[in-house]
């Protein structure tokens, strides 16, 4: 197969992700266009493309999730390929096969791989049959009559979760039988809802697990790769918040048994692209297999930060038809790294969505600190999206500098307007356990008293404060009497 060169590249994603995709595109002399609908407000991407193309749908993210509409305007664009991002259409094979049938590149794995990972007992039945670790489950396709029956067999707790499903949606725990019955009509509905499918499955649910990926790569020339492990338990509502890597509970021959595991899950599945194989690790130092995501992940700079590699850059490069070029032995990895996400949330009210006007953004930067944004000033962040405004990313020699760079960029990272995460992710570094490196999946759960701040004055609050009470005008503004109630005298009721 001779490599052909991706020369017009679409980028079909918005916000952080898109802005980084095509920072590597530009640098690679790709020409790109970013997909946006009318009704969006600002945004970093549009800035950085060489042309920005109206996606059309009865709201923003409709638009973004319409297979039709995308390929419709790659194709008028003339794109050579697509890059999905994360989220949205990266992971429908639909996509990827309508796609080729226009003649365009998808950036990822083939349609018929999307397919078999994208459903999770496809994927879960796959990885068994070839040997490797999944959690004892039951399937509810197997036999739908006897499937609450099957279910409190495995042992309890389990955990049901849906078989198209995917970043924790429709996921419910099961520690009590009383409720199993109402809990799997909740997940069914969910997973309609979420996925269009209703299938669900259980498995033995791991207290306390932590949950371990692993980045692996493969091209059309048979080669796969991985590129380490990144821990991503810290995670609210299944949804992680903060990653990083190395592991801080793998052994070195821990490390190697669960990264050569994900390598010969790819490896069997003939996979070609970037891909993560995600596991459960259990406080005896079993894994389980988990799911594997058929796409890039929000978390891939920790793990570009230590081993020197571009990841985008290796997914344009393998989709030309590239060969990987290097072998297992020739990646390595110098130093830790942890990825923060800063949120448009407030954690003092439950972590609702925040809107606003972000009046002004100064972010960190300093030796080992890294940001990708997807915002500017001036922009308004609005509720249609996911609340995800950039990553902050930072690299030290070891685990502790590289917490004290995470606390110290955090501190240094100023937007006004929208109220963010930022204090809450500080909490978390600062939170013995964390410095410790034990911690598991209900880390934010079960410290969430500790963590919710609710109690604290911070000292910026304060230096704000100070700053306004020393404004002569505005406290002779509060303080002043107005003109109605002067002209009152002394009268008193």
């Amino acid at each position: 197969m001779t490599p052909q060169p991706i020369r017009r590249l679409l980028v079909a994603n918005r916000g952080e992700i898109a802005a980084r995709i095509l920072r590597t595109a530009r640098a690679r002399g790709i020409v790109t266009a970013i997909v946006r609908h009318p009704d969006e407000e600002g945004g970093l991407a549009p800035r950085l493309a060489d042309d920005c193309l109206t996606i059309n749908g009865p709201t923003p993210v409709a638009a973004y999730l319409d297979v039709a509409e995308i390929v419709r305007v790659a194709r008028e664009w003339g794109a050579d390929a697509v890059h999905p991002g994360y989220g949205f259409l990266s992971e429908n094979a639909r996509l990827a096969r309508a796609l080729a049938e226009a003649g365009i590149r998808f950036v990822g794995p083939t349609p018929e791989v999307i397919e078999l990972m994208g459903d999770k007992i496809r994927a879960r039945n796959f990885v068994v049959e070839r040997g490797f670790p999944v959690a004892p489950s039951a399937i509810e396709a197997d036999d739908p009559a006897t499937f609450a029956t099957r279910a409190l067999a495995v042992g309890l707790p389990i955990l049901i979760k849906p078989a198209a499903g995917g970043g924790g949606k429709g996921m419910r725990i099961v520690r009590d039988a009383a409720v199993l019955e109402t809990e799997l009509a909740t997940a069914r509905r969910e997973g309609e809802r979420y996925f269009g499918d209703g299938r669900l499955f259980v498995e033995r649910y791991v207290e306390r697990p932590r949950h371990i990926e692993v980045q692996v790569f493969g091209d059309s020339h048979g080669n796969v790769v991985h590129f380490g492990e990144r821990e991503c338990s810290v995670q609210r509502r299944f949804q992680k918040i903060i990653e990083e890597t190395p592991s801080p509970v793998l052994t070195p021959e821990k490390r190697v048994a669960i990264c050569e595991a994900a390598a010969g899950i790819a490896r069997a599945a003939g996979y070609v692209g970037a891909g993560t194989v995600e596991f459960i690790y259990g406080a005896g130092s079993e894994f389980y297999f988990l799911e594997m995501n058929t796409r890039l992940q929000v978390e891939h700079p920790v793990t570009e930060m230590v081993t020197g590699f571009d990841l985008v850059a290796e997914q344009l490069r393998i989709c030309e038809g590239e060969p990987l070029g290097y072998q297992q032995s020739g990646i390595t990895t110098q130093g830790h790294s942890i990825e923060l996400r800063i949120c448009a949330e407030d954690p003092s009210q439950g972590f609702v969505p925040a809107t606003g006007t972000i009046h002004l953004l100064r972010e960190a930067s300093g030796p080992g600190v890294r940001v990708d944004s997807g915002v500017h000033e001036g922009q308004h962040v609005g509720s249609d999206f996911d609340p995800l405004l950039s990553k902050l990313i930072v690299h030290g020699r070891d685990r502790r500098e590289a917490i004290a760079r995470a606390r110290q960029a955090l501190r240094d990272t100023a937007l006004l307007g929208v109220t963010t995460n930022t204090a809450y992710l500080d909490r978390v570094l600062a939170h013995p356990l964390f410095a410790a490196g034990d911690y598991s999946t209900a880390f934010l759960d079960e410290q969430s008293a500790v963590l919710s701040g609710k109690d604290e004055v911070l000292p910026l609050d304060l230096l704000l404060a100070a700053a306004a009470l020393s404004d002569r005008q505005l406290v002779d503004a509060a303080s002043s009497v107005p003109a109605i109630y002067a002209a009152m005298g002394g009268w008193r009721n």
